[in-house]
């Protein structure tokens, strides 16, 4: 982890003060606060990684924070300080989520054990969370499945841009991993450790949109019944990820683009201003050049957002990847639906790298996904692809060549096996030649 943020919480300056100066000393970053809501106000603006809180507080209860405190950040460890007569109350503190609890008065070794300890627990929550992310598929470049040229360029501007702390838009076809190059941008920066917040422009009433980015307080409209905090500021120190910013209502683009220039906020309803600390990845599938051109989207925000594009190219454009993608959604497919499901037979690869994918990667995916879910045997084959899949393999008329008679009877032969799942008999009758003829033929064409 960078440098630990520590709050110490407690009405007594004295003990604000010990300890800070302490803690500070061990390389720690520390504020102290005398009150729940003013160290309540700062956790939102960044929150802390270790807080030292008090229980007698003047103007909350300990008890009633803690809550507060892992509902901002669940991965932030609370250590309770408490009186002697306060024990039963600090042990219920554990049962509601407190790392531990120190007594007063309080004891600097003992102290330094605990911040320790629970930045060990802290540290190691951020490393399970990243660790499951990359599962996911959303850890780094390595996320990524490709070799072909065009990726290459793809992965070494990521690499360029993502230690450099600037806005990014990111423009491809749907389907092509706009969400996963921002993760890797994410990922490869020093944001790391903080937020990665995604947020869909589409699909939203201008009223939700400014409620889910800028929080609201409560009594702002009908139905805020409490204060919200919205994702610009959840994201503090880290990521916010705009999908389909082409979407986005004009009216929203102007308060977006004051977002990008003012690095602060207000809630809607609110009138205190809220400081920022994000980077803001927006990705698109319309050309928002024309957008521009056709009055659709603001020219300003469009230069604010573009500081540098990174172009996806949609699958058909880097087709020598498709065998890697199909075997890694192969192998997690496999793993997902517990099939031993090993490979994909050689026809069924010809039909995929053959396949246009207007869907682009996702639509591989799917596919893929599909297939290992109906396969009956450790090979994906033919018969497990899309219907229309299997269609396209057999309409040669519309190949880049014309087939001879041989491999078009090949071809044909192999079809029929497929679909009386290798019943030679069958087959031979469906052909209305002999079964000694067939067995030549199978022989011939290497189809035993």
């Amino acid at each position: 982890m960078k440098q630990a943020r520590l709050a110490v919480v407690d009405d007594e300056t004295v003990v604000c003060r010990r300890l800070s100066q302490m803690l500070a000393r061990d390389g720690y970053e520390v504020e102290a606060f005398t009150t729940a809501r003013a160290f309540l106000e700062r956790m939102h603006v960044q929150p802390f990684d270790i807080v030292f809180l008090d229980l007698r507080l003047p103007d909350m209860d300990g008890l009633a924070v803690l809550p507060k405190v892992k509902a901002l950040r669940s991965e932030t460890e609370v250590i309770i300080v408490t009186g002697h007569g306060a024990i039963d109350t600090a042990i219920e503190a554990i049962k509601e989520g407190a790392y531990h609890y120190v007594n007063k008065p309080v004891k600097l070794s003992e102290i330094r054990v605990l911040a320790k300890g629970a930045l060990e627990k802290v540290s190691m929550r951020l490393e399970n969370l990243r660790l499951r992310e990359a599962l996911k598929g959303g850890g780094g470049l390595s996320a990524f499945i490709g070799t072909s040229p065009a990726l290459q360029q793809v992965f070494s501007l990521i690499r360029k841009v993502a230690p450099v702390d600037c806005n990014v838009l990111i423009q491809g076809a749907s389907g092509t991993g706009k969400a996963l190059a921002a993760r890797a941008i994410h990922q490869s920066s020093p944001r790391v450790e903080r937020p990665f917040v995604c947020f869909n422009c589409g699909g939203f009433t201008e009223e939700l949109i400014g409620s889910e980015l800028f929080g609201h307080e409560r009594g702002a409209f009908t139905g805020a019944t409490a204060t919200k905090i919205g994702l610009f500021e959840s994201a503090t120190g880290g990521t916010v990820f705009l999908d389909e910013i082409g979407e986005m209502p004009l009216s929203m683009q102007v308060k977006l683009l004051h977002v990008i220039q003012e690095k602060r906020i207000l809630r809607v309803g609110g009138t205190r201003p809220i400081d920022l600390d994000i980077r803001i990845i927006a990705a698109t599938n319309k050309d928002l050049k024309h957008e521009v051109a056709q009055g659709a989207f603001r020219e300003d925000l469009y230069f604010r957002l573009n500081v540098v594009t990174i172009a996806l190219p949609p699958l058909c454009d880097h087709r020598e990847d498709i065998p890697l993608l199909a075997r890694h959604f192969l192998e997690k497919y496999g793993l997902a639906f517990r099939k031993a499901v090993a490979g994909i037979h050689h026809q069924a690869m010809q039909i995929l790298n053959n396949y246009s994918y207007p869907g682009n990667v996702r639509e591989l995916e799917n596919i893929i996904e599909r297939a290992v879910a109906l396969a009956e045997g450790d090979q994906i084959r033919p018969q497990d692809l899309p219907q229309d899949l299997q269609e396209l393999e057999f309409d040669t008329m519309k190949g880049e060549a014309l087939l001879t008679l041989e491999e078009l009877e090949k071809r044909y032969i192999a079809k029929v096996l497929e679909k009386t799942r290798f019943n030679k008999g069958l087959t031979a009758q469906i052909l209305d030649v002999p079964r000694t003829t067939l067995w030549r033929k199978l022989k011939s064409y290497g189809l035993e």
